[in-house]
């Protein structure tokens, strides 16, 4: 019998090539010789263990995946393809599949078949299922989570969402006026938003791209929060790590009450002697941060990332330091969210923010010198070349709005179509670029990224 050790590194193995398999059979098909290739190792893998172990049953179970129900654990070198499988397994309702003696590459490449064409079927469980009834070595079963109705989803994260942003309002009011806040309620918001966001990570996304131009600074705080708890996931942090990542997150820019309003509400560019002032929040919020009424790690976490936020990853930005190790890491997280929601967000200086993916390009610009490089490739992969928010033109001449991102091709997203062929508005529909004809060809595809400030639309009218 093979050690426990050796039994998880199979187990990871395992679902590693499936992953595999599957993003290589979306962009080519289940007769490809790199599929094929793939399939035959997989196979040849899977009766190994079959004859060591007996049935195999791989399940998903909330966030995690588990074999014979033992929770695989997974290092960096296994996040992007243990993410694309479980989002994958759950757009076609799969929780689960066993495999019996005698599975053949037939079965598989039959399995990965029906895989790839399911989601577009009105249930997508049942038309996998079905498509596998006569492959005896394969038996799938349905995701056990009760799928909401979209519509409570929504007003479930709507909820989430605005109580973030009453709490951060409310914190920022009661500084102003003296009183000390406590981290208890902040703990509180940002675990339902971590919750949220680990069961409905892309409703949660998508309400980071409805901008409010009036309450930019409250809406900005949460925003950083929910992008950096996004970012984190993808690195593999734990759920106690992503909280905490959420909440010095969301106390990223406290000091900036400390900004006199003629300053921060100007609305025309700061003078020298304003941007020294302005270039002072950073140590303001330490101070704040220090004056909590509760006092503890977490406490010290937010008070560095607080300090840490504009400091480059070079280490030049501001505050000027002498000697500097390497920046903490939610300050290295942190900083990329800040500046992405900063430069996609309309403020009263900079009325003309950037679209999304213009603003991805530049941040790509700024790699190295001011943001890090690998963290900001994991961050692409999260929010997808065309992030939530972009307005698109599809092939088809209609017009889109980018709503959720597809992991195993960040070149089709899906849309919310909101006018036909020749421009007049429609009843908004989702369409998922991934999805192909009868001829094999995709329905729709980007054909270019639009301007959003040329556009009068509420993109809040169609995300909401």
């Amino acid at each position: 019998m093979p050690d426990k050790q050796e039994t998880e590194r199979a187990a990871r193995d395992l679902l590693n090539q499936l992953a595999v398999i599957i993003r290589t059979a979306q962009i080519h098909n289940p007769t490809n010789v790199a599929v094929v290739s793939s399939i035959e190792k997989f196979v040849h893998r899977v009766n190994a263990l079959l004859a060591e172990e007996g049935p195999i049953e791989l399940e998903l179970v909330g966030e995690y995946f588990y074999v014979n129900g033992d929770r695989v654990k997974f290092s960096m070198e296994y996040l992007l393809n243990f993410d694309f499988l479980q989002r994958e397994f759950r757009r076609r309702q799969l929780g689960s599949l066993k495999f019996a003696s005698g599975v053949s590459p037939e079965d598989i490449q039959k399995f990965v078949g029906a895989f790839i064409s399911c989601p577009y079927a009105p249930d997508p469980f049942e038309d996998l299922a079905g498509a596998l009834e006569t492959v005896k070595s394969l038996d799938p079963g349905k995701l056990r989570k009760i799928v909401e109705e979209a519509q409570d989803i929504r007003k479930s994260v709507k909820r989430t969402y605005y109580n973030a942003v009453s709490f951060t309002k409310g914190v920022m009011n009661k500084i102003r006026t003296g009183e000390r806040i406590s981290m208890k309620r902040a703990k509180r918001v940002v675990e339902t938003m971590v919750d949220t966001l680990l069961d409905r990570e892309e409703f949660l996304l998508g309400m980071t791209a409805i901008k409010n131009y009036d309450e930019y600074t409250f809406h900005h705080s949460v925003n950083v929060s929910i992008l950096s708890i996004a970012l984190g996931q993808r690195l593999g942090l734990t759920k106690r790590a992503l909280m905490e990542l959420g909440i010095v997150a969301l106390f990223h820019d406290l000091g900036k009450t400390e900004i006199p309003p003629e300053i921060l509400n100007k609305p025309s560019q700061f003078s020298e002697d304003e941007w020294a002032v302005i270039k002072k929040h950073p140590l303001w919020g330490v101070k704040i941060i220090f004056n909590m009424k509760s006092f503890d790690a977490s406490s010290v976490r937010a008070a560095i990332v607080a300090y840490e936020h504009h400091i480059h990853h070079d280490h030049t930005g501001y505050p000027k330091v002498k000697k500097l190790s390497e920046l903490d890491l939610y300050s290295r997280i942190v900083s990329i969210a800040d500046q992405y929601d900063g430069i996609t967000s309309s403020r009263v200086y900079a009325r003309n923010p950037l679209s999304p993916d213009r603003a991805l390009a530049l941040m790509m610009k700024r790699s190295v010198t001011q943001l890090d490089p690998l963290l900001l490739k994991f961050f692409i992969n999260l929010v997808g070349i065309y992030p939530v928010g972009s307005l698109v033109m599809l092939d088809t001449k209609e017009l889109g709005i980018v709503s959720g991102a597809n992991p195993s091709d960040h070149m089709r997203p899906k849309v919310t179509v909101i006018t036909d062929g020749e421009g007049k508005k429609i009843e908004p529909f989702t369409a998922d670029l991934m999805e192909k004809g009868g001829d094999g060809e995709h329905l729709r595809s980007v054909a270019r990224s639009l301007d959003p400030n040329k556009y009068k639309i509420n993109f809040a009218d169609y995300l909401l």
